[in-house]
């Protein structure tokens, strides 16, 4: 699949189809994407397989004279959702919705008492998922956890072609060997061969690949990660009433550690650091 140029500024929370985005971080225009896909970064205006999540609603579903949010239709949250990204959002063995999006859509909807379905949103809530960028390397690596010890002419730094990680290694570590590979997991495979030091990659798919591969690489230790970027549900444009709603509901999440406790168990890594809420 291909998909448009990033067009938000690093830190910014991105927009996105509700609860759709980012994955891919491909920004070549009319290749082919192997790997990954945007998330969070872009809107996403092509061919995907859109699947609609079912949830048992709560009693008060079924009072629709009521529609404090503005739903399109009363009782019914209508939610967009690429579900081929694992850990992200998937179907399972038994071809049912699974993955952080889906359990955090779950909880919502337990909140609210309504039903997800499918739909296109263009108007943005608060973020809800961090993608932070960092980079790993084999876990008997003993180099020092700074960027100046990597920026090295002695160092090859691997990503994923044509991705925001590959212009990170470009940006960062100017000194280093920039190698990157049209897929993912060659890059992954160059660093844990002993091929190439370290490889810049979202931490979930460190997770992911750690794994299935007995814990190869670890993550440097930098104070923070490279670069972080956010996704944001999407809902029908002006509708501050239930974007303003969705936002009230990250936060609760958010406050109660319930958000990182979903990321945790879904993504199989520690929730970076999340916009504070007022």
């Amino acid at each position: 699949m291909t998909h448009p140029r990033r067009t938000t500024e690093p830190g910014q929370a991105a927009q996105a189809w509700a609860t759709d985005g980012r994955h891919g971080h491909d920004t070549r225009e009319g290749k082919q994407v192997t790997a990954r896909k945007w998330f969070g970064r872009t809107t996403i205006l092509i061919g995907v397989l859109i699947a609609a999540i079912a949830v048992v609603a709560s009693a008060s579903a079924g009072k629709k004279a009521s529609n404090p949010y503005g739903l399109m239709k009363p009782g019914t949250l209508t939610v967009g959702m690429t579900l081929q990204f694992k850990p992200q959002m998937y179907l399972d063995a038994k071809g049912k919705p699974a993955g952080y999006d889906v359990v955090l859509l779950k909880t919502l909807a337990k909140q609210w008492g309504v039903t997800p379905e499918r739909r296109k949103s263009i108007s943005f809530s608060r973020a809800y998922v961090p993608y932070a960028q960092i980079l790993a390397a084999v876990t008997t690596d003993t180099t020092p956890a700074t960027v100046a010890a990597w920026n090295d002419s002695s160092k090859t730094i691997t990503s994923l072609q044509g991705s925001t990680a590959e212009q990170l290694v470009q940006k960062t570590f100017p000194n280093a060997t920039s190698r990157s590979f049209p897929d993912q997991n060659a890059a992954f495979l160059e660093v844990a061969s002993g091929r190439a030091s370290g490889i810049v990659v979202e931490n979930y798919l460190l997770a992911q690949f750690n794994k299935s591969n007995g814990n190869k690489l670890k993550e440097v230790a930098f104070p923070k990660p490279l670069h972080v970027e956010y996704g944001s549900y999407g809902v029908q444009k002006g509708n501050t009433k239930l974007a303003g709603a969705l936002s009230k509901f990250i936060c609760s999440v958010q406050k109660s550690g319930q958000l990182a406790k979903v990321y945790q168990s879904t993504i199989g890594a520690p929730l970076p650091a999340m916009p504070a809420c007022k």
